[in-house]
């Protein structure tokens, strides 16, 4: 009986390990993003759809924050936020360049004297 109980819970554990290595279709995200207003959704959204994995994209400029479902078998969270930073805005992990922030129209500028 120790056997059998043994036996089903490195089963068990090894099914659970499995499943968790796979690679999520359709994983749900949510990632930090500066921004504005609605030219920022437009652009950061356009961003986030440029990379080839990214199903849905929605920004909500009250919350900073974006909503991602992508297949992670096509591409990876850093990949939409690169994306992002080179329009030119910061994500929790990846900060665009001077040269990239400046191109933005005046009323997307979201940095403060601080963190320009």
């Amino acid at each position: 009986m120790k056997k059998l109980i043994a036996i089903l819970v490195f089963l068990f554990v090894g099914i659970h390990a499995n499943a968790q290595d796979k690679p999520n279709k359709n994983k749900k995200v949510e990632i930090e993003v500066n921004g504005n207003c609605d030219m920022c959704k437009k652009r950061i959204e356009k961003a986030a759809y440029s990379v080839k994995g990214v199903k849905s994209a929605i920004w909500n400029a009250e919350h900073q924050d974006l909503h991602l479902i992508i297949d992670e078998t096509k591409c990876k969270i850093l990949d939409v936020e690169k994306a992002i930073a080179k329009v030119g805005h910061d994500t929790q992990d990846v900060k665009a360049s001077d040269a990239e922030y400046d191109k933005i129209h005046g009323c997307c500028k979201y940095r403060t004297d601080e963190t320009h």
